[in-house]
């Protein structure tokens, strides 16, 4: 059943895990700093004193997150990312018009040290990192993509699509001057996640629509 903590959507929770709707504008876990203490974590902490990181989205980012409740199960969704074999989609909202009705993205990415948070392409260093999009609806100046990222880097999306020519709007980090003004929000968001269920030993999948 869904209901609301501290603004904090929460699609499922059982004896196992718990799956969250994030707010853009929320960290998912602490950062430095006793400013950068309030985040989606500790504020399901309340409810749920138990519960264990299995994976992040970034603080501009909207979405679906599952957390773990229990060792066990934190280690078996662990293990199930690592192994990618959890599934995921985001919604996005990028810059212009691309050619073409859907495509892959393959650039090996690192950290820019220089520049931390940012993310760069490095076909030397960088680790690879693949991204399958399709165009969901065109525009003359923005068009509306479905994107399925198959590893997990950081920054993945956002780097991928910059390099493309196609910068999500609203994106403070790697959106050019016009794309960034056109949004007052990075327009990112987990909209689908499918995953096993080790607890019930089945097949899970839960969707979010995006909120732009």
């Amino acid at each position: 059943m869904i209901h609301l903590l501290s603004d904090i959507e929460i699609l499922y929770a059982d004896d196992d895990l718990v799956v969250v709707n994030k707010p853009s504008m929320l960290l998912s876990v602490p950062g430095r700093g006793p400013d950068k203490q309030d985040c989606l974590v500790s504020r399901l902490a309340v409810e749920f004193p138990s519960i264990l990181t299995v994976h992040r989205l970034d603080w501009e980012t909207s979405g679906l997150i599952v957390l773990a409740l229990n060792k066990a199960v934190h280690r078996n969704l662990s293990h199930q990312f690592q192994e990618r074999q959890i599934k995921k989609n985001y919604t996005a909202v990028v810059y212009g018009r691309p050619d073409k009705d859907n495509g892959e993205i393959n650039l090996p990415l690192r950290c820019d040290w220089e520049n931390r948070p940012r993310q760069i392409v490095d076909h030397e260093q960088g680790k690879a990192s693949q991204t399958f999009w399709e165009c969901l609806d065109k525009g003359t100046e923005s068009s509306r993509l479905s994107l399925t990222p198959i590893t997990g880097r950081s920054h993945q999306l956002r780097v991928h699509l910059q390099a493309i020519n196609h910068p999500i709007l609203g994106d403070p980090l790697y959106a050019h001057a016009e794309a960034l003004a056109m949004s007052e929000r990075l327009l990112l968001h987990a909209t689908r996640l499918e995953f096993n269920h080790s607890g019930q030993h089945k097949l899970v999948h839960f969707h979010s629509p995006p909120p732009f």
